[in-house]
């Protein structure tokens, strides 16, 4: 129906059909289910049925929609998830033995209310059942206190269930809670029974359906919005025309003039013409692809479809409502009116690893990609990551990042970013009050890479942060976990949509020139203006786009771009005699883009076709490039090209070239003399290279641009010409506008087709990174393959093999840029950040803070011993499998977010007090709270309700960043996992663990609970964990230690002690007994102090 009533159409299904259920899968789809084995899918278009699915399990009565799944509930009790495109099951729940009632998904969180078998018949089961999506397993069940017959999700503050019976009781609880009965509601129907119910899309309303035919709405308001974009509601218009005589039909003579006829010259629809009336003939399309031979097409044009060949039903794989099937070769090839070329729309098909003698092996990809650019996985084992070698991987003393976290398919761009150095200090120079700023993310993390000695990284706070922004989502640059692991997403275009988003992010959170109060340090960098930021001046290229009409009329409009995307020449797929062009070609071509388009002109006051140019007034300092690669075509215009570039060097060079990279003697003496420094390059060095190292730029007076392929050999030949100095690169862009850029990073995408593929980068080091990581000043190229490093030769940056290594992103840099800059790292994070700061939380007040703040004079120095211990919850469940021998094999990690933070005096007449309490505030999903291990419980974390000192993760971050980099030393048990989870780099020397203190080599970690019952006599840790008890006992440990091996100088003697620690552990199976009366470090009088402060 439409909103104003009236019947839109109908459409009438076959007598055995027996429909219950409607799902409007988009605004033009429907699917219609029932109680027989299939699903019809409905055109609303063509009021045709597009495609009927087939049920294993008949009797479909409910179905919902997520982004993930189709949901399907049947009469046998059971829920079944099915494939969005395929619709095939990819999980199914046993929920109920007797039969399903109703049930809904919000998120994660499945719930399902139905009827159980008893000996009497079926019976209301009274607990529900709730599954995790993400785990694919039930949950704890929730009882409530009404005969459940129907239930809907209300996700306004929280997930809560709406559960009804047809009595006509309402009860609203929590699915992971405890129903209470006092949320009990009654709802008067007219009739007996309450037959349905749904809510609202804004959740607003709600209405329930009686047996009697009437509609009851409750709402929250006295006028609710029922949609997000709520419309006034259409009614009928009331009939206009005027009340008629009736006519009695049974008179022969009654005339039939006195219906009212409205008089019109147009051709009434009665007479329609019989042309239009009779079988017209239908257009069929037969398409078979052939891998490697082409793909047939052929028409045929009848009253009856011809009967499609049982080769190609026998053989045909569907892909949603599309069969594809090899070609037979069963008609003649002169049949067949043209062959269509291979589909270029998608660039997935080089997942599929071409024939070859080696393809037909087992595993061809194997022998395509090297082992070094194939995808890296950590290997866990019962000790998490302590176990695992990652020098194994990474020799040099540059950091890698982790690549388990969901959406680290940007470690690469992350690196490339780091290492230039412009944006590397530039970036560590901002400090703002946002909460999730990508900029200040990224220097946290830059900051770890740069104390980092070869140790990987990990950018847990900067995806974090990267999560909640809303144009990240926007443009599909958030990856399910089950999209990334199985490599579903194209990576190519996912990492250039990335590298735009970036930039752009970066550009304008650093725009933001006001810096507040707390954050004076950070105060203004003396290269952002009011217009422009630091990443403006960096990447950012200042043109002119002029719009010239066919009538005359131009238009002139300045713009910037931080980026450019190649434009590939037409035509270059078809030109297959292997035409040389030049990649400066393509680049001038991409930059300064002509085009025809349609636009507005105002002379003449509607849209014309214009011819759009665009004039290059500026030059970047960093010249980034998306490549663009995503398809067949843009593919073997790269190949075609390499082979051309191939053929040329092998003609210029001649007999010179040779097979290896091996020299002969004399060939090492000839390099000592000028003829001999350039140096041929091996015939493996040439193969797949199209990309220069370098190109040169020239701007011209009439705003053009000059652009050409660039080599050490050419500017060495003009230096020998006595060429003046304009062409050299230290004075071309003083004197005449000439500017280098040298090839500084390649972004590739490796396609494994066992692995789903992956990104990695080629970065060129300066020299700058080798001298603060080895003390060395010379250049090296590098492999990043997530914590993977390997130092390469330079040839092998700008070698695609495009079977499996083809080219996203690259970055050119002018020579000589760090020199234009102050590369001067100022930290600007101050002691202000420690001074005491209001709490997120509303129901916090005085009496609930559990610490004092730091005084001025008490602000730590050099060498001060700080508390540290942290709480964590759990985000994702970790990802385990069994083998056969029973051994648990863990492969994904849990995702943890730290939520409490506890930092407690060392020294002076505070010690043992703590500074630093605070919980923090977080916006995603909490799976598990660990109350048992961290004391967090749920609604600790939630601003609205919490009565703790409620942060952001940033502000807690600062402070704990000020205490690093003034040189404090913390002291804690397990503090590597705390460090980590909380994304922090500390130097070893300023950690003292006491996991570590009292350990033997080879032998068990001890737990904090047993070393403070045993040296200190301590019972810590009964109900739950507390992080300042924690701190506090980890200090005392410490000073402990310091007593017992008299501050480290009797080795000898502790020992004996840690011996005998060892032997007592194992007689009691490091077992702390029951306290006879509860005794801990909140009990002591250390504490007191802390209520009379």
């Amino acid at each position: 129906m439409a909103r104003g009533g009236l019947i839109i159409f109908d459409y009438l299904l076959d007598e055995s059909d027996d429909m219950h259920s409607l799902l409007l899968t988009d605004s033009s789809t429907l699917l219609v289910g029932g109680l027989q084995n299939h699903i019809l899918e409905i055109d609303l278009n063509t009021v045709q049925e597009t495609q009927k699915y087939a049920v294993e399990t008949p009797g479909v009565t409910i179905m919902r929609q997520t982004n993930r799944f189709f949901f399907c509930g049947h009469t046998s009790g059971k829920v079944s998830l099915r494939d969005l495109r395929t619709f095939k099951v990819e999980h199914e729940f046993d929920a109920f033995s007797g039969s399903l009632s109703d049930f809904d998904v919000h998120g994660n969180l499945l719930a399902a209310c139905g009827f159980s078998s008893r000996l009497t018949g079926l019976a209301c089961d009274r607990f529900l059942k709730v599954y995790d999506l993400r785990m694919m397993r039930a949950i704890t069940p929730l009882q409530v206190h009404v005969d459940p017959a129907f239930l809907r999700f209300i996700p306004t503050y929280t997930s809560r269930l709406a559960i009804i019976s047809q009595s006509g009781q309402c009860q609203f609880c929590e699915p992971t809670g405890l129903a209470n009965p006092a949320d009990i509601f009654h709802v008067n129907p007219v009739g007996p029974l309450l037959m349905t119910f749904d809510v609202s899309a804004s959740k607003q309303a709600l209405a329930f359906g009686d047996s009697e035919g009437c509609v009851h709405l409750w709402t929250d308001s006295p006028e609710p919005s029922f949609n997000p974009y709520s419309r006034e509601t259409e009614f009928a218009l009331p009939c206009l025309v005027d009340s008629l005589p009736p006519l009695d039909w049974s008179q022969d003579l009654l005339p039939l003039s006195l219906i009212p006829v409205p008089l019109t010259t147009d051709t009434l629809l009665s007479d329609w013409p019989a042309a239009n009336s009779a079988p017209a003939p239908r257009l069929y399309l037969i398409f078979g692809p052939n891998r490697g031979s082409g793909k047939g097409l052929r028409y045929q044009d009848s009253l009856r479809a011809p009967p499609v060949d049982a080769e190609i039903l026998r053989t045909m794989k569907k892909v949603g409502f599309i069969g594809y099937a090899p070609n037979p070769r069963t008609r003649l090839r002169n049949q067949i009116p043209y062959r269509l070329k291979e589909s270029d729309n998608e660039f997935d098909n080089f997942s599929q690893v071409t024939e070859s003698p080696i393809g037909r092996e087992e595993e061809p990809h194997l022998h395509m990609v090297s082992k070094k650019y194939r995808k890296v996985t950590i290997k866990y084992s019962k000790l998490g990551l302590e176990d695992f070698d990652f020098k194994h991987y990474n020799k040099t003393l540059f950091a890698g990042l982790e690549p388990h976290i969901p959406n680290a398919y940007c470690n690469c761009m992350i690196q490339v970013l780091y290492f230039l150095e412009p944006v590397r200090c530039l970036i560590q120079n901002h400090l703002c009050q946002k909460e999730f700023c990508l900029a200040c993310e990224l220097g946290f993390l830059f900051h770890m890479l740069d104390l980092s000695r070869g140790d990987p990284c990990q950018g847990s706070n900067f995806l974090r942060a990267f999560r909640t922004i809303p144009e990240a989502s926007a443009l599909g640059l958030i990856l399910a976990d089950s999209d990334e692991a199985s490599g579903k997403g194209n990576l190519a275009r996912l990492i250039q949509r990335w590298n735009r988003f970036i930039l752009t992010q970066l550009h304008q959170d650093m725009q933001e020139l006001e810096v507040p109060q707390a954050y004076r340090g950070a105060g203004g960098s003396s290269f952002c203006s009011s217009g422009d930021s630091v990443i403006g001046q960096l990447f950012s290229c200042e043109m002119e786009n002029c719009s010239l009409c066919r009538c005359g009329s131009e238009t002139v409009r300045a713009s910037s771009t931080l980026l450019f995307t190649l434009s590939y020449p037409e035509g270059s797929n078809s030109d297959k005699t292997g035409k040389n062009c030049d990649f400066a070609q393509v680049l001038k071509r991409s930059i300064c883009l002509e085009q025809n388009t349609q636009a507005w002109c105002d002379n003449c006051e509607k849209y014309q076709p214009t011819i759009q140019t665009r004039n290059i007034c500026h030059l970047p300092d960093i010249l980034v490039i998306n490549c663009e690669v995503n398809s067949l075509k843009e593919a073997d215009f790269w190949r075609m090209q390499a082979e051309v570039a191939f053929k040329m060097a092998m003609k210029k060079h001649g007999g010179e070239i040779s097979k290896s990279k091996e020299f002969a003697l004399a060939d090492w003496k000839e390099l000592g003399s000028p003829e001999g420094m350039l140096m041929c390059p091996s015939i493996e060095e040439l193969k797949n290279v199209w990309l220069p190292f370098s190109i040169r730029m020239k701007m011209t007076k009439n705003k053009g641009l000059d652009v050409c392929n660039w080599t050490d050999g050419d500017e060495m030949q003009l230096s020998s010409l006595g060429t003046p100095s304009q062409w050299g690169p230290a004075r071309a862009e003083e004197e005449h506008g000439v500017y280098v850029y040298d090839l500084m990073a390649t972004v590739v995408h490796i396609l494994d087709s066992r692995t789903g593929g992956s990104l990695v980068a080629h970065i060129k080091v300066g020299e700058t990174y080798h001298q603060r990581k080895e003390g060395v000043t010379h250049q090296q190229w590098y492999l990043f393959n997530d914590f993977l490093i390997e130092p390469i030769d330079k040839h092998e940056a700008v070698q695609f093999d495009m079977n499996w290594k083809v080219p996203a992103i690259l970055y050119y840099i002018k020579r000589n840029l760090n020199s234009k800059y102050n590369l001067n790292i100022k930290n600007p994070i101050e002691a202000s950040v420690l001074l005491a700061e209001a709490s997120l939380a509303r129901k916090q007040r005085k009496t609930h803070t559990t610490f004092i703040p730091l005084m001025l004079n008490e602000m730590p120095q050099v060498g001060d011993l700080v508390g540290l211990d942290a709480e964590f919850v759990t985000l994702n469940e970790e990802e385990a499998e069994l083998r056969s021998d029973g051994t648990k094999s863990t492969i994904k990690p849990s995702q943890m977010s730290v939520a409490r933070i506890t930092c407690v005096r060392g020294q002076g007449p505070n010690e043992g007090i703590p500074f630093i309490d605070d919980y923090i505030s977080t916006q995603e999903q909490v799976v598990d709270y660990l109350t048992q291990y961290s004391g967090i419980k749920p609604g600790d974390l939630d601003a609205k309700i919490s009565s703790k000192h409620l942060t952001t993760l940033k502000s807690t971050y600062l402070k704990l960043r000020f205490l690093i980099d003034i040189g404090v030393k913390f002291v804690g048990h397990g503090l590597q996992k705390d460090f980590r989870v909380i994304n922090l780099m500390v130097p070893k020397d300023q950690v003292l663990d006491t996991v570590y203190l009292f350990h033997m080599p080879r032998k068990r970690m001890i737990s904090l609970r047993f070393l403070a019952w045993y040296f200190l006599d301590l019972k810590i840790q009964g109900e739950t964990h507390d992080s300042i008890e924690d701190a506090r006992t980890a200090l005392q440990l410490y000073r402990k230690y310091l007593e017992l091996s008299k501050n480290g100088t009797e080795p000898e003697s502790f020992h004996k002690v840690l011996k005998g620690l060892y032997e007592k552990g194992r007689k009691m199976d490091w077992k702390v007994p029951e306290p006879e009366g509860q005794t801990s470090p909140k009990n002591a009088a250390v504490f007191s102090s802390v209520l009379a402060l």
